[in-house]
Parts: structure tokens; sequence; C-alpha cells
């Protein structure tokens, strides 16, 4: 059946959790795990914000990263909360467009966000010297906001893409949102060129930033075994630590997700590692990031006083 722009099918349904055995414990996680990642981020925000140390591009590049991680896991969380308590797995086709929408610009970000924070890095411990010429707030500034850019055309095109298919048969969807490449299974019209776009121009925006940060640490690597000190060495990596393991978690998810053999994918095994990389993954950067920082320890602690001194005046 050829494409049009009309869909026979006006909702689908998201059967992902439905289907899981013990599915109050699973909702108590989902809230328990949400609740986190929104009260851990706003807190880095609120940090970064109050705190006049934390004002470097290192922490700008972050609170951008703990925003894009609460609207991350926004997107599909509250969804998945609300089918549970009204017991109604129903999406509608345009709460399904506007979750693709959503998602391809929260990932994209993550993905730039986290390239751009390795060049951060990189420049602070391969080039010391000239960091405050080079990441300036006007560099800082125009990173962040062309990350946007892209990420927001690139979600345009797969939604619009997405919009000129129909489906007109099955519209179950074995997730727990409405993920991109499921739909495409769903569809009864030529998804060829969507499947070309998503291989060509989302491939390329999730590759290259990871090539970025791949040639960034490699430079950092050499940079640091140069340093003739042990406890000098271990000062240069302490920087970029926690970057590092929420790089590795992040882009472990994604590729266990995505370039796993199809033979040895299935349905529950995909679930888990879009649960870790929307959910786990936001949830867990504000711990990491504040774990073994004293600027940021201090920095949450002057924002909880804060809170509470304003909740005492209120």
């Amino acid at each position: 059946m050829s494409g049009s722009n009309q869909s026979s099918v006006s909702e689908f349904l998201l059967l992902g959790l439905s289907r899981q055995p013990q599915q109050q414990l699973l909702f108590l996680i989902f809230l328990i795990m949400y609740l986190a990642t929104v009260l851990g981020n706003l807190l880095i925000i609120l940090a970064i914000g109050t705190d006049s140390r934390l004002h470097t591009p290192m922490y700008f590049f972050l609170s951008n990263l703990s925003f894009v991680d609460v609207c991350f896991s926004s997107t599909t969380v509250p969804k998945v909360l609300a089918m549970h308590i009204l017991r109604n797995q129903a999406i509608s086709f345009s709460g399904c467009l506007m979750q693709i929408y959503f998602l391809c610009v929260f990932a994209v970000m993550d993905n730039f966000l986290l390239a751009v924070m390795a060049y951060d890095r990189y420049v602070a411990i391969c080039h010391p010297l000239h960091y405050a010429t080079k990441m300036t707030h006007q560099l800082c500034a125009l990173l962040v906001l062309g990350s946007w850019v892209v990420a927001s055309l690139n979600a345009l095109l797969h939604t619009l893409l997405m919009v000129r298919l129909s489906f007109c048969a099955d519209n179950t969807i074995p997730h727990f949102f409405c993920e991109v490449t499921l739909l495409l299974n769903l569809s009864c019209s030529d998804t060829h060129l969507n499947e070309l776009m998503i291989l060509f121009v989302a491939g390329l925006l999730m590759i290259a930033p990871f090539v970025c940060i791949l040639i960034s640490y490699i430079l950092i690597a050499c940079a640091i075994l140069r340093v003739s000190s042990p406890r000098g060495r271990w000062k240069a990596f302490s920087t970029c630590s926690s970057h590092l393991a929420v790089v590795c978690l992040f882009y472990g998810t994604i590729i266990s997700l995505y370039f796993n053999p199809s033979s040895s994918r299935s349905a529950g095994r995909d679930m888990a590692a879009a649960m870790m990389y929307t959910v786990v993954t936001p949830m867990l950067n504000p711990f990491i990031y504040s774990l073994r920082n004293k600027d940021m320890k201090g920095a949450l602690g002057k924002a909880h006083t804060l809170s509470l001194y304003l909740r005492i005046r209120m």
C-alpha cells in the first residue's frame, strides 16, 4: 500500500509492561527512579546556578545535561505511570508522534552534550594555559545552541517521515514507549526511506559524537601518561572520571540495544536496555557527578540549606 497522510489506526497500545509479571513492583520502580531523576537533576541545576564557583564551562554543560535528562525521562515515564494507574495502555497517534519527536531531540542532545563535555575536558587537560581563551562563554553558548538546532531538525525529519506512513493492521507495540523501529514494523506503507534516514542521518548523529569523545579521550590519555608523578596523573584523570563513567553507561546501553545481532535480541532485553538509557542513566548522572566532586558536594549543601531557609520563611 502506498503511503498517505491518513492512518486508519488512531491509537496504539503500549503493551510492554502490561505483559510483564509483578506490574505493581515495576510501577513502584519506575516511580522511585523518576522522582530520583527529577529531584537529583534539579538539585544539580540549582546548585550550579546558585554557586558562583561553578559558573564554568564544564558545569554549564553539566547543567544543560541535567535539564535534558529530566526532559528525556519525562517524555516516557509519566505516560507509563498514567497507563498503570488508569489501566489504559492506549496512546493516540499524535501522542506517539510527539513521543518520537522529543525522544529523538533529547537522545541526540545527550550525545552532543557528552561530546562537548569531552572536548572541554580535552582542552582543560591538554591545553590548560589556553583554557580560558578557548572555552569562552560565547563558544559554550554556541555549542549548546547549535546542538539544540541540529537535534530539533533531526527529530522533525523523522517525525515528518513517520506521518506519511499508514498503519492499517496491528496496533500493539511490545514496549513501554513508541519506539521508531517497532512502529516501522507495524506500518503497511513502504518504510525504506525511513530506514535509510535512520541509518544515515540518525546513525551519523550518534556515531560522530562518539568518535569525538573517543578521540578526545585518546588525546587525554596520551597527555596523562606524559605526566611524571603518579599523583599528577591521578589528579588529571579524576577531573574527567565522572564524565567517562557517564559515557560508558550511556553508550554501553545504546550499543547493547542497537548493535546486537537481531537473532540474539528479545522484547524483554530491548525494554531493559531502553529503560537503562531513558530512566536509569539520567537517574545516576547526578550521583556520578557529585560523588567525587568536592565543589559539587559543597554547592549541593548550599542549595539544600537555601531550600530549607526558603521553606522556613514560607
